[in-house]
């Protein structure tokens, strides 16, 4: 069963709704351990201190800012754990904004907001108010060592939390160079782009998607398991479309057979 990783309450305006927070995605990748080439023991990674040419314990490391090279600024565990933000125990709803209102590149991380005892009347209210407006609420939260902007919205029969990138986190696209100056597909070309994204377009079912490179590892595992050497294949050399107009139409018949 999930584990519950922050509890706390949400409050926008005198309302106080005591709520958990519980992971909505996980990981799925396979995770390798790093061994040694000749006797495949897993490597260990030692906390060294080169100045004191020694090992140091959990306890007695601790945490600094580089002020400049070489000099730090030492915070001490109790130092971080005693700035008592508002948004360690309470996700403050600062404002409600439109759905459309927040960019989709802005969204990190989500997480499934439960109601604690007490809470569940006034949690099926925001749930039902959020529904209704297509509204989704602004606030901060504490969690994992680090003030997050977060977006709750109504997601099925309860609350979906999603943690929001600063401004400044964000790159801007003009930065990138190469956008500077593309050439302008011609009106024909996109009469049958458009034709082209007609024909493909469908519902989005996730589950109609497969993680093939993670099922391809998980069998080259297997194989190696039962001492079989696996055939490895060559990546196709993928060739950039040298005539646009003719890759449409020949795109075009190839979805209609």
């Amino acid at each position: 069963m999930p584990r519950a990783i922050w509890k706390g309450s949400i409050s926008f305006g005198l309302v106080n709704i005591p709520v958990k927070v519980y992971a909505a995605t996980k990981d799925q990748a396979i995770h390798f351990k790093t061994l040694c080439g000749e006797c495949h023991t897993p490597l260990r990674y030692l906390r060294w201190c080169p100045n004191c040419r020694k090992e140091v314990p959990w306890d007695k490391i601790e945490h600094g800012y580089e002020l400049t090279k070489g000099k730090f600024v030492v915070l001490k565990k109790k130092e971080l754990e005693g700035l008592q933000l508002k948004s360690a125990r309470t996700i403050d709803i600062r404002r409600f904004v439109d759905g459309a209102a927040v960019d989709s590149l802005y969204f990190n991380r989500h997480y499934y907001l439960i109601p604690m005892e007490g809470g569940e009347k006034a949690y099926s209210l925001l749930r039902e108010v959020l529904a209704l407006s297509n509204k989704i609420g602004i606030g901060k939260i504490v969690m994992r060592g680090k003030e997050h902007i977060v977006g709750i919205r109504a997601y099925r029969n309860g609350l979906l939390m999603s943690t929001l990138f600063y401004a400044q986190e964000i790159v801007p696209m003009s930065s990138i160079s190469e956008l500077g100056d593309l050439e302008k597909a011609g009106k024909e070309e996109l009469e049958l782009a458009n034709v082209l994204v007609e024909r493909l377009s469908g519902e989005f079912d996730p589950g109609e998607f497969k993680d093939r490179y993670r099922e391809a590892v998980v069998e080259v595992i297997k194989q190696k398991a039962r001492g079989v050497e696996p055939e490895l294949g060559k990546v196709p050399e993928v060739e950039k479309t040298k005539d646009l107009m003719k890759a449409l139409k020949a795109s075009i018949q190839a979805v209609r057979k």
